[in-house]
């Protein structure tokens, strides 16, 4: 697929397009609170972290998100366990105390549903890596989602994640590509967001009766969701795998 890849900051103008691009995530994971509250800041924010592609009628199809921070700031002690939340609380408390950031962390590579099956997430991770090293920084860090990790939401995280097929690449597409590009795995996230709602709100967001006490599989998501009808809510913790990107 022939696209141009453009950094936000350099085209302010594609702003609307770049947020209201359609994409595919499962419901529930776009009411993380920690996300609601930070993700939104990015392109307005730190449009400079934010690259889209364009196809060649014009029109968005697919977008990296990134943000700035301080992996070794004192009292941190590297990755956090707390993955994706914790990566955008620390990127947008270093932006506001001026705390100078000594990596990169991906946030988001999100290509649009029509796009999708044509090479544009590698394509866009190349550019996020590019677009890192020239602003002057030796490695990218990556909170990642394994792609197929859904199919099998009662395998260990651990050992999904560092599952590997016959030729030494990770088993899981994501990390795969992740990998090809130069990654490696440097630690799981066990907790890497969290949601948390009334079992209405589940039940909207997946169709599920959601009225069993106990763990159960829903759609999309990566572990089993934990439902507690006696008290009326759900939980979702889902893991990631941090991976690295010298550059």
């Amino acid at each position: 697929m022939d696209v141009k890849v453009s950094k936000l900051s350099e085209r302010p103008d594609m702003l609307e397009h770049v947020v209201g691009m359609a994409d595919t995530w499962p419901r529930f994971t776009v009411n993380d609170p920690v996300g609601n509250a930070h993700y939104g800041r990015i392109p307005t924010e730190l449009p400079q972290y934010v690259l889209f592609a364009e196809d060649e009628r014009g029109e968005v199809v697919a977008h990296a998100y990134s943000v700035p921070v301080s992996v070794a700031a004192e009292g941190r002690g590297g990755l956090p366990a707390r993955g994706w939340d914790e990566v955008l609380v620390r990127a947008f408390a270093d932006l506001r105390h001026g705390t100078r950031p000594d990596t990169v962390s991906a946030i988001s590579i999100v290509v649009a549903p029509h796009a999708q099956g044509r090479g544009l997430s590698v394509r866009m991770l190349s550019a996020l890596r590019d677009n890192t090293r020239a602003q002057g920084f030796t490695e990218v860090v990556a909170p990642v989602r394994p792609s197929a990790k859904h199919l099998e939401p009662r395998t260990p995280i651990t050992e999904y994640a560092h599952r590997t097929r016959p030729d030494g690449l990770p088993y899981d597409p994501w990390l795969r590509v992740h990998a090809r590009a130069g990654a490696v795995i440097d630690s799981i996230a066990p907790a890497s967001m969290t949601v948390a709602a009334s079992l209405e709100e589940w039940r909207a967001w997946t169709g599920l009766p959601f009225d069993t006490q106990g763990d159960i599989d829903v759609p999309g998501a990566l572990v089993p969701v934990r439902c507690e009808p006696e008290r009326g809510y759900a939980v979702y913790v889902e893991p990631n795998v941090w991976m690295r990107h010298p550059l």
